[in-house]
């Protein structure tokens, strides 16, 4: 299956950095720009299947790349992220194509989830709905986990964090991904929240034989179904 590919817009690096990182850790291809220019002229070489961009940037708004890219019948869809919380630039941004709109400052996680029901919708997704790791089963639908057939009740932060690990099977997780994927920025300076959970989702999942939840000394967690 082709991966999904995303193109990033925004002027700011560290909006850049950070929605690529987690977009990326979600089983994303992404590609970045850092003014709506740019990124018009990247579309008319490559294809996308979700832009995210700003509207307040140089040259040309990202208002103005939408309006143009919807006149050249092209039909990507596209999420603004901004600090623009006006009414007016809302209604705006849906008048000249938008598929949704969400306002800064945002979480990680709430874009990834936005990401993918967009993608859902234009039938555009690469997310799977079932994971498996040994005897663990994972079906994301139904928001279910099981270990040999035993169903296993598991918060709904637990749930995601097991989620994030299954996305990323036999990979090291820097602890640091997983805070800002799961917590959010607000987060990133408490640590010990990671392992919290870690061992919230030990005593749950590690059961009938399954130890696939790992530390990695010094760097993070993975889930692999080899011991």
């Amino acid at each position: 299956m082709e991966p999904t590919r995303i193109l990033v817009v925004d002027d700011e690096p560290g909006i850049r950095d950070l929605l690529s990182d987690a977009l990326a850790m979600a089983g994303f291809q992404v590609s970045v720009c850092e003014d709506a220019t740019r990124a018009y002229q990247l579309m008319q070489r490559q294809k996308f299947d979700l832009v995210i961009a700003d509207v307040n940037m140089p040259r040309i708004t990202g208002f103005d790349l939408l309006h143009k890219l919807r006149a050249g019948d092209d039909h990507t869809p596209f999420l603004f992220l901004t600090a623009r919380t006006d009414r007016e630039d809302v209604a705006e941004g849906f008048r000249v194509g938008a598929d949704d709109y969400v306002t800064k400052p945002f979480s990680l996680e709430e874009i990834v989830l936005r990401t993918n029901a967009i993608l859902r919708r234009t039938g555009a997704s690469a997310q799977p709905e079932h994971f498996t790791c040994g005897p663990l089963v994972m079906d994301v639908a139904r928001h279910e986990v099981a270990v040999a057939s035993e169903g296993v009740e598991l918060s709904p932060t637990e749930f995601k964090l097991l989620k994030f690990l299954l996305e990323h099977q036999d990979k090291v997780v820097p602890k640091e991904q997983m805070l800002t994927a799961i917590w959010g920025r607000d987060f990133a300076t408490n640590a010990a929240v990671v392992d919290t959970y870690i061992s919230y989702l030990r005593k749950k999942v590690h059961i009938h034989g399954f130890e696939g939840v790992q530390t990695v000394r010094g760097i993070g967690f993975r889930i692999s179904s080899e011991s």
